[in-house]
């Protein structure tokens, strides 16, 4: 199996910063893939931003010119710079892999964190 943990979630104000941390671990063959989702209380999860391997991004429209995405194929690990956030960006924001287990190397699945909160007040 493969686990994912974020990190780096917590309150802060409107036009502040966070940068989240997710760390993958377990019996990992290959990431192709990572990403951030979010959640807010009653709304459908959405696609924050995605990183391949070989470093490209892409990110929701909502977040572009403020969310960095970035990763660490050594590591394992990936990051959410989030800079000048909004009321509308506080959510559970959740770390995602499409990752190649050692024990099955014939396909890829999708794993996820348990989640952090990211609350912005005005």
């Amino acid at each position: 199996q493969v686990q994912l943990v974020e990190s780096g979630g917590g309150l802060v104000q409107a036009g502040g910063s966070l940068r989240l941390s997710c760390a993958a671990s377990g019996s990992i063959f290959k990431i192709n893939d990572m990403a951030w989702y979010r959640q807010a209380p009653g709304k459908q999860r959405e696609l924050v931003a995605t990183i391949t391997s070989g470093g490209s991004t892409n990110y929701a429209d909502s977040v572009k010119g403020r969310f960095t995405i970035s990763g660490d194929n050594a590591k394992n690990m990936v990051w959410l710079q989030m800079n000048n956030l909004k009321r509308e960006d506080t959510a559970v924001y959740y770390c995602n892999a499409n990752a190649v287990e050692l024990q099955d190397v014939s396909r890829a699945n999708d794993y996820w964190g348990q989640g952090t909160q990211v609350t912005v007040s005005s």
